[in-house]
Protein backbone atom coordinates (compact mmCIF):
# COMPACT_ATOMS: atom_id res chain seq x y z
CA UNK A 1 0.00 0.00 0.00
CA UNK A 2 1.41 3.32 -1.08
CA UNK A 3 2.25 6.09 1.38
CA UNK A 4 1.98 9.76 0.42
CA UNK A 5 5.72 9.76 -0.29
CA UNK A 6 5.28 6.69 -2.49
CA UNK A 7 2.56 8.44 -4.48
CA UNK A 8 4.85 11.42 -4.98
CA UNK A 9 7.73 9.24 -6.15
CA UNK A 10 5.47 7.33 -8.51
CA UNK A 11 4.29 10.65 -9.90
CA UNK A 12 7.66 10.80 -11.66
CA UNK A 13 8.79 7.22 -11.96
CA UNK A 14 5.65 6.07 -13.80
CA UNK A 15 6.01 8.84 -16.37
CA UNK A 16 9.77 9.31 -16.83
CA UNK A 17 12.96 7.30 -16.48
CA UNK A 18 15.17 7.65 -13.40
CA UNK A 19 17.58 9.75 -15.45
CA UNK A 20 15.12 12.65 -15.45
CA UNK A 21 16.14 13.61 -11.90
CA UNK A 22 19.78 14.05 -12.89
CA UNK A 23 18.85 15.96 -16.04
CA UNK A 24 16.56 18.35 -14.17
CA UNK A 25 19.12 18.83 -11.38
CA UNK A 26 21.65 20.01 -13.95
CA UNK A 27 19.40 22.84 -15.12
CA UNK A 28 20.36 26.22 -13.59
CA UNK A 29 16.77 27.47 -13.42
CA UNK A 30 14.46 28.13 -10.47
CA UNK A 31 11.39 25.91 -10.80
CA UNK A 32 9.05 23.41 -9.19
CA UNK A 33 6.88 20.64 -10.65
CA UNK A 34 3.53 19.76 -9.06
CA UNK A 35 1.04 16.92 -9.50
CA UNK A 36 -2.68 17.86 -9.45
CA UNK A 37 -3.64 14.17 -9.31
CA UNK A 38 -2.13 13.62 -5.86
CA UNK A 39 -4.10 14.85 -2.87
CA UNK A 40 -3.18 18.43 -1.99
CA UNK A 41 -1.58 19.17 -5.39
CA UNK A 42 1.93 18.76 -3.91
CA UNK A 43 5.34 19.67 -5.24
CA UNK A 44 6.95 16.50 -6.61
CA UNK A 45 10.20 18.05 -7.87
CA UNK A 46 12.13 21.18 -6.91
CA UNK A 47 15.25 22.51 -8.60
CA UNK A 48 18.50 23.31 -6.82
CA UNK A 49 18.24 26.90 -8.01
CA UNK A 50 14.84 27.33 -6.39
CA UNK A 51 16.08 25.89 -3.08
CA UNK A 52 19.06 28.26 -3.10
CA UNK A 53 16.82 31.22 -3.91
CA UNK A 54 14.33 30.51 -1.13
CA UNK A 55 16.60 28.98 1.53
CA UNK A 56 14.67 25.72 1.90
CA UNK A 57 15.94 22.14 1.82
CA UNK A 58 14.45 19.58 -0.53
CA UNK A 59 12.79 17.75 2.36
CA UNK A 60 11.11 21.01 3.40
CA UNK A 61 9.45 21.40 0.01
CA UNK A 62 8.66 17.99 -1.51
CA UNK A 63 5.09 16.99 -0.72
CA UNK A 64 4.02 20.53 0.20
CA UNK A 65 1.67 22.82 -1.69
CA UNK A 66 3.05 25.97 -3.32
CA UNK A 67 1.02 28.06 -0.88
CA UNK A 68 3.85 27.58 1.62
CA UNK A 69 5.81 30.36 -0.09
CA UNK A 70 3.03 32.94 0.20
CA UNK A 71 2.76 35.45 3.02
CA UNK A 72 0.78 38.40 4.36
CA UNK A 73 1.71 40.75 1.50
CA UNK A 74 1.12 38.24 -1.32
CA UNK A 75 -1.48 39.69 -3.67
CA UNK A 76 -4.73 37.69 -3.54
CA UNK A 77 -5.62 38.63 -7.11
CA UNK A 78 -2.40 37.12 -8.38
CA UNK A 79 -3.12 33.93 -6.44
CA UNK A 80 -6.63 33.78 -7.91
CA UNK A 81 -5.19 34.18 -11.41
CA UNK A 82 -2.98 31.15 -10.80
CA UNK A 83 -5.93 29.14 -9.48
CA UNK A 84 -8.02 30.03 -12.52
CA UNK A 85 -5.18 28.95 -14.80
CA UNK A 86 -5.03 25.61 -13.01
CA UNK A 87 -8.79 25.29 -13.33
CA UNK A 88 -8.66 26.04 -17.05
CA UNK A 89 -5.46 24.02 -17.56
CA UNK A 90 -3.60 26.81 -19.33
CA UNK A 91 -0.40 28.83 -19.02
CA UNK A 92 -0.21 31.76 -16.63
CA UNK A 93 2.39 34.45 -16.05
CA UNK A 94 2.05 36.85 -13.11
CA UNK A 95 4.28 38.96 -10.89
CA UNK A 96 4.12 37.52 -7.39
CA UNK A 97 5.45 38.44 -3.97
CA UNK A 98 6.73 35.33 -2.19
CA UNK A 99 8.70 34.75 1.00
CA UNK A 100 11.97 33.02 1.72
CA UNK A 101 12.39 30.61 4.60
CA UNK A 102 13.78 33.39 6.83
CA UNK A 103 10.66 35.48 6.17
CA UNK A 104 12.19 37.96 3.73
CA UNK A 105 9.85 38.87 0.85
CA UNK A 106 10.96 39.05 -2.76
CA UNK A 107 9.30 39.81 -6.10
CA UNK A 108 9.41 37.23 -8.86
CA UNK A 109 7.84 36.46 -12.21
CA UNK A 110 5.80 33.26 -11.83
CA UNK A 111 5.32 31.35 -15.08
CA UNK A 112 3.20 28.18 -14.90
CA UNK A 113 2.55 25.70 -17.70
CA UNK A 114 0.59 22.41 -17.79
CA UNK A 115 2.19 19.13 -18.89
CA UNK A 116 -0.15 16.85 -20.85
CA UNK A 117 0.05 13.09 -21.19
CA UNK A 118 -0.69 11.14 -24.36
CA UNK A 119 -4.32 10.70 -23.32
CA UNK A 120 -4.81 14.46 -22.96
CA UNK A 121 -4.80 14.53 -19.17
CA UNK A 122 -2.79 17.10 -17.26
CA UNK A 123 -0.24 15.09 -15.31
CA UNK A 124 1.96 17.90 -13.96
CA UNK A 125 2.34 21.66 -13.80
CA UNK A 126 5.75 23.28 -14.28
CA UNK A 127 6.19 26.53 -12.34
CA UNK A 128 9.20 28.69 -13.23
CA UNK A 129 10.22 31.52 -10.90
CA UNK A 130 12.35 34.37 -12.28
CA UNK A 131 13.43 36.98 -9.69
CA UNK A 132 12.53 40.50 -10.79
CA UNK A 133 15.82 42.41 -10.94
CA UNK A 134 15.68 45.96 -9.69
CA UNK A 135 18.13 48.87 -9.40
CA UNK A 136 17.89 52.43 -8.13
CA UNK A 137 18.17 55.04 -10.87
CA UNK A 138 18.89 58.75 -10.31
CA UNK A 139 17.99 61.40 -12.86
CA UNK A 140 20.32 64.42 -12.83
CA UNK A 141 19.80 67.22 -15.31
CA UNK A 142 19.47 65.84 -18.85
CA UNK A 143 20.86 62.41 -18.06
CA UNK A 144 20.46 59.51 -15.65
CA UNK A 145 22.93 58.50 -12.99
CA UNK A 146 23.19 54.83 -12.03
CA UNK A 147 24.21 53.42 -8.66
CA UNK A 148 27.86 53.90 -9.60
CA UNK A 149 27.28 57.60 -10.25
CA UNK A 150 27.87 57.27 -14.00
CA UNK A 151 25.69 59.47 -16.19
CA UNK A 152 23.66 57.84 -18.96
CA UNK A 153 23.28 60.54 -21.59
CA UNK A 154 20.32 58.97 -23.34
CA UNK A 155 18.58 56.99 -20.64
CA UNK A 156 20.05 53.91 -18.98
CA UNK A 157 23.53 52.52 -18.65
CA UNK A 158 22.98 48.92 -19.64
CA UNK A 159 25.88 47.83 -17.45
CA UNK A 160 24.42 49.34 -14.29
CA UNK A 161 20.66 49.60 -14.71
CA UNK A 162 18.37 46.59 -15.18
CA UNK A 163 14.75 47.48 -15.68
CA UNK A 164 12.56 45.61 -13.26
CA UNK A 165 9.44 47.48 -12.70
CA UNK A 166 8.42 48.49 -9.26
CA UNK A 167 6.48 51.50 -10.57
CA UNK A 168 7.33 53.63 -7.55
CA UNK A 169 8.68 57.03 -8.55
CA UNK A 170 9.76 59.80 -6.18
CA UNK A 171 10.26 63.30 -7.57
CA UNK A 172 12.30 65.49 -5.25
CA UNK A 173 13.14 68.57 -7.35
CA UNK A 174 10.45 70.70 -5.73
CA UNK A 175 11.30 69.61 -2.21
CA UNK A 176 15.09 69.59 -2.32
CA UNK A 177 16.02 71.76 -5.27
CA UNK A 178 17.49 70.94 -8.64
CA UNK A 179 20.84 69.97 -7.15
CA UNK A 180 19.35 66.84 -5.55
CA UNK A 181 17.83 65.59 -8.81
CA UNK A 182 15.02 63.11 -9.40
CA UNK A 183 15.08 59.66 -7.81
CA UNK A 184 13.25 56.82 -9.57
CA UNK A 185 12.97 53.96 -7.07
CA UNK A 186 12.29 51.52 -9.90
CA UNK A 187 14.01 48.80 -8.18
CA UNK A 188 14.28 49.04 -4.46
CA UNK A 189 15.30 45.61 -3.26
CA UNK A 190 12.79 44.29 -0.75
CA UNK A 191 15.64 42.50 1.06
CA UNK A 192 16.87 45.93 2.15
CA UNK A 193 13.67 46.79 3.96
CA UNK A 194 11.76 48.48 1.17
CA UNK A 195 8.00 48.55 1.18
CA UNK A 196 6.44 45.69 -0.77
CA UNK A 197 2.87 46.88 -1.19
CA UNK A 198 3.46 48.35 -4.65
CA UNK A 199 3.05 45.77 -7.40
CA UNK A 200 6.10 45.01 -9.51
CA UNK A 201 6.07 44.25 -13.20
CA UNK A 202 8.65 42.07 -14.87
CA UNK A 203 10.61 43.35 -17.83
CA UNK A 204 10.20 41.86 -21.30
CA UNK A 205 13.61 40.23 -20.91
CA UNK A 206 12.47 38.49 -17.73
CA UNK A 207 9.24 37.36 -19.38
CA UNK A 208 11.17 35.94 -22.33
CA UNK A 209 13.55 34.21 -19.94
CA UNK A 210 10.62 32.56 -18.11
CA UNK A 211 9.10 31.33 -21.38
CA UNK A 212 12.43 29.99 -22.65
CA UNK A 213 13.10 28.25 -19.33
CA UNK A 214 9.68 26.59 -19.43
CA UNK A 215 10.30 25.34 -22.95
CA UNK A 216 13.66 23.94 -21.87
CA UNK A 217 12.12 22.03 -18.94
CA UNK A 218 9.30 20.68 -21.11
CA UNK A 219 11.88 19.44 -23.62
CA UNK A 220 13.69 17.51 -20.88
CA UNK A 221 10.43 15.98 -19.62
CA UNK A 222 9.38 15.05 -23.15
CA UNK A 223 12.72 13.35 -23.85
CA UNK A 224 12.74 11.22 -20.69
CA UNK A 225 9.05 10.34 -21.05
CA UNK A 226 9.57 8.96 -24.56
CA UNK A 227 12.01 6.42 -23.13
CA UNK A 228 9.17 4.95 -21.03
CA UNK A 229 6.67 4.92 -23.89
CA UNK A 230 4.53 7.58 -22.22
CA UNK A 231 5.20 10.81 -24.08
CA UNK A 232 4.32 14.17 -22.57
CA UNK A 233 3.85 17.54 -24.19
CA UNK A 234 3.20 21.17 -23.38
CA UNK A 235 -0.01 21.07 -25.42
CA UNK A 236 -3.00 18.76 -25.37
CA UNK A 237 -3.61 16.38 -28.23
CA UNK A 238 -6.98 17.46 -29.58
CA UNK A 239 -7.93 13.93 -30.57
CA UNK A 240 -8.41 13.18 -26.89
CA UNK A 241 -10.59 14.81 -24.30
CA UNK A 242 -13.64 12.59 -23.78
CA UNK A 243 -14.02 11.60 -20.17
CA UNK A 244 -11.13 13.76 -18.95
CA UNK A 245 -11.25 15.60 -15.65
CA UNK A 246 -9.93 19.12 -15.38
CA UNK A 247 -7.19 19.78 -12.85
CA UNK A 248 -9.42 21.91 -10.62
CA UNK A 249 -11.83 19.00 -10.15
CA UNK A 250 -8.94 16.61 -9.43
CA UNK A 251 -7.67 18.98 -6.74
CA UNK A 252 -11.15 19.27 -5.16
CA UNK A 253 -11.61 15.49 -5.22
CA UNK A 254 -8.13 15.07 -3.72
CA UNK A 255 -9.38 16.67 -0.50
CA UNK A 256 -11.74 13.73 0.04
CA UNK A 257 -9.82 11.17 2.08
CA UNK A 258 -12.01 8.07 1.65
CA UNK A 259 -11.59 5.28 -0.90
CA UNK A 260 -13.53 5.96 -4.10
CA UNK A 261 -13.35 6.16 -7.87
CA UNK A 262 -15.20 8.27 -10.40
CA UNK A 263 -16.41 6.57 -13.58
CA UNK A 264 -17.59 7.88 -16.94
CA UNK A 265 -20.97 6.18 -17.59
CA UNK A 266 -21.34 7.56 -21.14
CA UNK A 267 -18.47 5.49 -22.57
CA UNK A 268 -18.84 1.86 -23.57
CA UNK A 269 -16.57 0.30 -20.95
CA UNK A 270 -17.50 2.85 -18.25
CA UNK A 271 -13.84 3.65 -17.49
CA UNK A 272 -12.43 5.05 -14.27
CA UNK A 273 -11.44 8.71 -14.72
CA UNK A 274 -10.39 9.44 -11.14
CA UNK A 275 -9.07 7.27 -8.28
CA UNK A 276 -8.51 8.60 -4.77
CA UNK A 277 -5.27 8.09 -2.87
CA UNK A 278 -7.10 5.90 -0.34
CA UNK A 279 -8.38 3.67 -3.13
CA UNK A 280 -4.82 3.22 -4.42
CA UNK A 281 -3.61 2.35 -0.92
CA UNK A 282 -6.46 -0.12 -0.47
CA UNK A 283 -5.88 -1.94 -3.76
CA UNK A 284 -2.10 -1.60 -4.20
CA UNK A 285 -2.36 -0.19 -7.71
CA UNK A 286 -0.62 2.90 -9.06
CA UNK A 287 -2.79 5.65 -10.50
CA UNK A 288 -1.75 5.11 -14.10
CA UNK A 289 -2.71 1.43 -13.77
CA UNK A 290 -6.25 2.35 -12.73
CA UNK A 291 -7.23 5.26 -14.96
CA UNK A 292 -9.00 4.09 -18.10
CA UNK A 293 -9.77 0.64 -16.69
CA UNK A 294 -13.31 -0.66 -16.48
CA UNK A 295 -14.89 0.00 -13.11
CA UNK A 296 -15.13 -3.77 -12.50
CA UNK A 297 -11.40 -4.41 -12.95
CA UNK A 298 -11.06 -5.49 -9.29
CA UNK A 299 -13.22 -8.54 -9.98
CA UNK A 300 -11.64 -11.98 -9.82
CA UNK A 301 -12.27 -15.70 -9.92
CA UNK A 302 -14.65 -15.80 -6.95
CA UNK A 303 -16.40 -12.48 -7.55
CA UNK A 304 -20.16 -12.95 -7.84
CA UNK A 305 -20.97 -12.08 -11.46
CA UNK A 306 -24.66 -11.57 -10.69
CA UNK A 307 -23.75 -8.85 -8.18
CA UNK A 308 -21.48 -7.17 -10.73
CA UNK A 309 -24.30 -7.33 -13.29
CA UNK A 310 -26.64 -5.71 -10.76
CA UNK A 311 -24.23 -2.81 -10.34
CA UNK A 312 -23.95 -2.34 -14.13
CA UNK A 313 -27.72 -2.43 -14.47
CA UNK A 314 -28.19 0.28 -11.86
CA UNK A 315 -25.58 2.46 -13.57
CA UNK A 316 -27.34 2.10 -16.95
CA UNK A 317 -30.61 3.00 -15.22
CA UNK A 318 -29.04 6.02 -13.51
CA UNK A 319 -29.85 4.69 -10.04
CA UNK A 320 -27.78 4.20 -6.85
CA UNK A 321 -27.14 0.85 -5.19
CA UNK A 322 -25.17 -0.73 -2.34
CA UNK A 323 -23.76 -4.25 -2.52
CA UNK A 324 -21.28 -6.53 -0.76
CA UNK A 325 -18.63 -7.62 -3.25
CA UNK A 326 -15.48 -9.73 -3.22
CA UNK A 327 -12.65 -7.81 -4.88
CA UNK A 328 -8.95 -8.45 -5.51
CA UNK A 329 -5.89 -6.28 -4.91
CA UNK A 330 -2.97 -6.00 -7.30
CA UNK A 331 -1.16 -8.80 -5.43
CA UNK A 332 -4.32 -10.91 -5.97
CA UNK A 333 -5.24 -11.04 -2.28
CA UNK A 334 -9.01 -10.92 -1.86
CA UNK A 335 -11.01 -8.56 0.34
CA UNK A 336 -14.69 -7.95 0.96
CA UNK A 337 -15.89 -4.47 0.08
CA UNK A 338 -19.15 -2.69 0.82
CA UNK A 339 -19.57 -0.96 -2.52
CA UNK A 340 -21.89 2.01 -2.92
CA UNK A 341 -22.56 3.39 -6.41
CA UNK A 342 -24.36 6.69 -6.96
CA UNK A 343 -24.95 9.06 -9.90
CA UNK A 344 -23.34 12.51 -9.79
CA UNK A 345 -25.20 15.25 -11.64
CA UNK A 346 -23.78 18.51 -12.94
CA UNK A 347 -25.30 21.97 -12.42
CA UNK A 348 -27.82 21.39 -15.24
CA UNK A 349 -29.12 18.20 -13.60
CA UNK A 350 -27.62 15.74 -16.09
CA UNK A 351 -25.66 12.71 -14.93
CA UNK A 352 -21.98 13.55 -15.45
CA UNK A 353 -20.35 10.69 -13.56
CA UNK A 354 -20.94 7.81 -11.17
CA UNK A 355 -19.03 7.59 -7.93
CA UNK A 356 -18.11 4.21 -6.47
CA UNK A 357 -17.25 4.25 -2.77
CA UNK A 358 -15.28 1.24 -1.51
CA UNK A 359 -15.52 0.60 2.24
CA UNK A 360 -13.40 -2.37 3.32
CA UNK A 361 -15.42 -4.77 5.42
CA UNK A 362 -13.89 -5.53 8.80
CA UNK A 363 -14.39 -8.65 10.84
CA UNK A 364 -17.43 -7.51 12.77
CA UNK A 365 -19.22 -6.57 9.54
CA UNK A 366 -18.83 -9.98 7.91
CA UNK A 367 -22.23 -11.12 9.13
CA UNK A 368 -23.58 -9.33 6.08
CA UNK A 369 -24.63 -6.02 7.60
CA UNK A 370 -24.19 -3.49 4.75
CA UNK A 371 -25.80 -0.57 6.54
CA UNK A 372 -22.88 0.27 8.89
CA UNK A 373 -20.77 2.11 6.24
CA UNK A 374 -23.84 4.06 5.11
CA UNK A 375 -22.79 7.34 6.71
CA UNK A 376 -19.32 7.06 5.15
CA UNK A 377 -20.85 6.39 1.74
CA UNK A 378 -23.20 9.35 1.98
CA UNK A 379 -20.47 11.74 3.10
CA UNK A 380 -18.25 10.82 0.16
CA UNK A 381 -21.09 11.02 -2.36
CA UNK A 382 -22.12 14.40 -0.99
CA UNK A 383 -18.59 15.79 -1.19
CA UNK A 384 -18.15 14.55 -4.76
CA UNK A 385 -21.46 16.08 -5.82
CA UNK A 386 -20.51 19.43 -4.33
CA UNK A 387 -17.14 19.39 -6.15
CA UNK A 388 -18.68 18.53 -9.54
CA UNK A 389 -21.60 20.95 -9.31
CA UNK A 390 -19.57 23.88 -8.00
CA UNK A 391 -17.07 23.45 -10.82
CA UNK A 392 -19.67 23.13 -13.58
CA UNK A 393 -21.49 26.28 -12.44
CA UNK A 394 -18.40 28.31 -11.50
CA UNK A 395 -17.04 31.21 -13.55
CA UNK A 396 -13.82 29.41 -14.31
CA UNK A 397 -15.15 26.05 -15.39
CA UNK A 398 -12.76 24.08 -17.49
CA UNK A 399 -13.08 24.30 -21.23
CA UNK A 400 -11.27 21.04 -21.76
Amino acid sequence: MESQLGLIQNSFLTQYTNWVYEALDELPHNFTITDPCVSGHPIVFVSNGFLKMCGYSRDDVIGRNGRMFQGPKTNRRSVMEIREAIREERESQVSLLNYRRDGRPFWMLFHMSPVFGEDGRVIHFVAVQVPIVRRRVVCSGSGFVGKSGEVCDHGFNSGEVLMGACRREVCSDSAGGLGRGLVFDNVVDSDEGAEVEDACEASEIEKQKASATTSNILSVLAHYSELTGRSVSGSRCRSHGTGLLCSALKISLGRIKQSFVLIEPHLSNMPIVYASDSFLKLTGYARHEVLGCSHIFLSGLDTDTSTSSKVNGRIHAGQPCTVRLLNYRKDRTAFWSILHVSPVRNASGKIAYFVEVHAKEDEKEQAGNVSSPKSKHLSVVGAVKVAVRSLSMGPGASKS
